[in-house]
C-alpha cells in the first residue's frame, strides 16, 4: 500500500488530519493502533515528550521498532479495547483507522476515559459509516469497466461486515455517525471538529484517487475530556 511505503506522505487524509494536532511540545500520548509507528514518530519528532504505540500485530510492531529511534516512544503489544495504563494519563490519545475493527465503541470510550488526563484530546480517524454500511467497500461496476456509483446498503444495521482487503477476509464493524457522535456526547467528551476529509491536490496522480471525491471514505474526529469544575 502506497500508506505503508511512503508513511504520511502517502496516506490521503493526513493533510486534514494533520490540521487536527495539536502543538505536542511537551505533551504525552498513546496511538491506539500504531501500526509502522509514523504517527508516533510524528508526535516525537514534533516535540512530544513522551509517546506509547500499541498495536495487536506482532510484525506491525517489529517493524515500528525497526523504523524508530527516539528514546522517547515505546511500542507495546495489545488489545485496543482493554489495554490499560494504572496511573498513566495522557495529553492525547489517538487513533488513527482503527477503530473500525472493534465491536463496542462504547467499551473502548470507557477505557480511554481511564487514562486520558481531564482537558486532554481523543483524535481518531475511521472509515466513514457510508463505506462501512454494505460491507462490499468497493465500486460497482458497469459492464465496460467503468465505475457506475458505490454502493450503500444497511446503514442503519450496525454491527460486523465480512470484508476482503488485500486478499484476505476480516471482520470490520459498521456503526452510524450518530452512534460515533452521541456515544462519545454520553461520555461527556466536548466535540470540537468532525471532518470528511477530500483527496489531497498532491496525491490526485494516484491510480482511483480522483474518484474519492464520490463519496466519504474516511471520518475524522477531535474531541476533548472537559476539566472537571471543584
Amino acid at each position: 500500500m502506497n500508506r505503508s511505503q511512503r508513511g504520511l506522505a502517502g496516506a490521503g487524509e493526513w493533510p486534514a488530519l494533520q490540521a487536527l494536532l495539536p502543538d505536542f511540545e511537551g505533551k504525552t500520548m498513546v496511538d491506539l493502533g500504531c501500526g509502522y509507528g509514523w504517527h508516533c514518530r510524528y508526535a516525537s519528532d514534533h516535540g512530544a515528550r513522551q509517546v506509547i504505540g500499541v498495536d495487536l500485530s506482532a510484525k506491525m510492531l517489529t517493524q515500528a521498532r525497526s523504523l524508530t529511534h527516539a528514546n522517547n516512544i515505546s511500542y507495546r503489544q495489545g488489545d485496543l479495547a482493554t489495554v490499560t495504563f494504572p496511573g498513566q494519563r495522557f495529553d492525547l490519545v489517538f487513533s488513527s483507522l482503527a477503530l473500525h475493527y472493534l465491536p463496542s465503541f462504547d467499551q473502548v470510550l470507557s477505557q480511554i476515559e481511564q487514562y486520558l488526563q481531564p482537558g486532554g484530546q481523543f483524535i481518531f480517524s475511521v472509515e466513514h459509516p457510508l463505506f462501512t454500511a454494505s460491507g462490499q467497500q468497493d465500486w460497482i461496476y458497469r459492464a465496460d469497466g467503468v465505475i457506475d456509483h458505490f454502493p450503500v446498503d444497511r446503514y442503519f444495521d450496525e454491527g460486523p461486515r465480512e470484508v476482503t482487503f488485500l486478499g484476505t477476509t476480516m471482520t470490520k464493524y459498521h456503526r452510524t455517525l450518530t452512534t460515533y457522535l452521541e456515544t462519545l456526547l454520553a461520555h461527556g467528551f466536548q466535540i470540537e471538529h468532525v471532518v470528511e476529509p477530500q483527496p489531497p491536490q498532491a496525491l490526485l496522480d494516484q491510480p482511483g484517487m480522483r474518484d474519492e471525491f464520490r463519496r466519504p471514505m474516511m471520518l475524522l474526529i477531535s474531541a476533548r475530556l472537559p476539566v472537571t469544575c471543584c
